[in-house]
C-alpha cells in the first residue's frame, strides 16, 4: 500500500496517489506498508531512490541498516508493535530521507506512525513539517514518546509484581499462582528487552543522521532537534537497563521463594518421619510374636504400649521446638 502525505496549510494532508500516475503538488512524506513490486518500481522512478527488499530491512550488520546509495540516506530502525495485543515483536522500519520526499518502507503497523499521521494532520501550519527532514524527525519523536510509554507501563506493572510477590507470607507463600506470576515477569522482561533493542537501533540511526557524509550535512535546525532525542533516548536506555536489573531481581527472588517453599516441604516430611519413628518402633517391639514378653498377659500392658507411642513422639517435637527447627 503506498500513502502519500503532502504540506498543506494547517499540516500534513494525505493525498490520494496511485501508481502510474504523478503525485500531488507539495508531497514530503511517502509511506510503503508492504509495498508490492509496482510499487517499488514506481517510488524508485518518482524519488529516485531504490527501495530495500524486506530480507534487506533485517540484517543486523549496520552497513546494511546504514549507508547513502545514490540520492538518500538509509537508515533502517526496529521498532515494537503489537503492544496493545500482548503479542508484543519487533518490525524493521527503513527510512528514506533525499530532498524530494521522505519514504518510510515498513511490513508492519508500528503505533507512532499512526499517531504521528494524526497529530501531524490536526496540526495548524507547524514549519517543521514542510521537509522530508522535518518529517523524520517528528516520526522519529513519536517513536521515542511511544517506547517511553511503554517503558512506563513496564516499569508500573514491575511494580505491581513486586508488591504480589514480596506480601505472600504465611499459607499464601505455598499457594500459587507462581507460574503466573513467573510468566508474567517473563512477559515484562521480554517486553523491555525488545524495548531496550529498539532504542539501540535508533540511537544508531540518530547517530548517523547527525554526521556529515559525502560532504552533505544535514541543516542546523535538523542538529539542533537531534541532540535533545538523543539524550532522550540515552537516558530511556538507562532505564530500560535499570528494568532489565529490577526484574532479574524479581526472577530470581521469585525462584528463591520457590526453593524456600520446596525446602518447607521437604523439611516437614523429614520432621514428620523423624516423630513417628519412635512410635513405630515401640509398636514393633510389642508387636513381635515372643512368648516371654510380660507385658503381654498385664492388664494396662495396652494402654501403657499407646502411651509410650504418644510420648516418643511427643519428645523428639518438642525438642525440634526447642531448637527452633520448627
Amino acid at each position: 500500500m503506498l500513502i502519500a502525505y503532502a504540506h498543506r496549510p494547517g499540516g500534513l494532508e494525505r493525498v490520494a496517489s496511485e501508481v502510474g500516475r504523478p503525485l500531488p503538488e507539495g508531497v514530503v512524506w511517502i509511506d510503503l506498508l508492504e509495498p508490492t513490486a509496482e510499487e517499488d518500481r514506481f517510488v524508485e522512478q518518482t524519488i529516485g531512490a531504490s527501495v530495500p527488499t524486506r530480507e534487506e530491512m533485517v540484517e543486523i550488520e549496520p552497513s546494511s541498516r546504514l549507508y547513502v546509495d545514490g540520492v538518500g540516506r538509509y537508515m533502517t530502525a526496529s521498532l515494537i508493535c503489537n503492544v496493545d495485543a500482548l503479542s508484543p515483536n519487533l518490525s524493521a522500519v527503513t527510512f528514506i530521507l533525499t530532498p524530494k520526499a521522505l519514504v518510510t518502507v515498513r511490513y508492519d503497523t508500528p503505533k507512532p506512525f499512526e499517531l504521528f499521521a494524526s497529530r501531524a494532520c490536526k496540526a495548524q501550519s507547524s514549519p517543521s513539517l514542510t521537509s522530508p527532514e522535518g518529517v523524520l524527525l517528528g516520526l522519529f519523536d513519536a517513536v521515542i514518546d511511544r517506547t517511553a510509554d511503554i517503558l512506563e507501563i513496564v516499569g508500573s506493572e514491575v511494580d505491581q509484581l513486586s508488591a504480589t510477590i514480596f506480601r505472600r507470607v504465611g499459607a499464601q507463600a505455598y499457594r500459587k499462582p507462581y507460574t503466573d506470576l513467573l510468566k508474567q515477569i517473563g512477559r515484562k522482561g521480554d517486553l523491555n528487552s525488545k524495548a531496550r533493542e529498539s532504542l539501540v537501533t535508533l540511537q544508531r540511526v540518530l547517530l548517523y543522521l547527525a554526521a556529515e557524509i559525502d560532504g552533505r550535512a544535514p541543516s542546523k535546525e535538523t542538529q539542533k532537534q537531534l541532540k535533545p532525542m538523543q539524550r532522550d533516548v540515552a537516558s530511556l536506555m538507562e532505564h530500560a537497563n535499570f528494568l532489565n536489573d529490577k526484574i532479574t531481581f524479581l526472577l530470581d527472588a521469585m525462584l528463591g521463594m520457590v526453593g524456600l517453599a520446596q525446602n518447607d516441604i521437604v523439611k516437614l516430611f523429614s520432621v514428620m518421619a523423624v516423630v513417628f519413628l519412635p512410635p513405630t518402633l515401640v509398636a514393633s517391639i510389642y508387636g513381635m510374636n515372643f512368648e516371654n514378653m510380660p507385658e503381654l498377659k498385664w492388664a494396662h500392658g495396652y494402654p501403657m504400649a499407646l502411651g509410650f507411642m504418644v510420648l516418643s513422639a511427643i519428645l523428639p517435637y518438642l525438642f525440634f521446638k526447642w531448637r527452633r527447627w520448627l
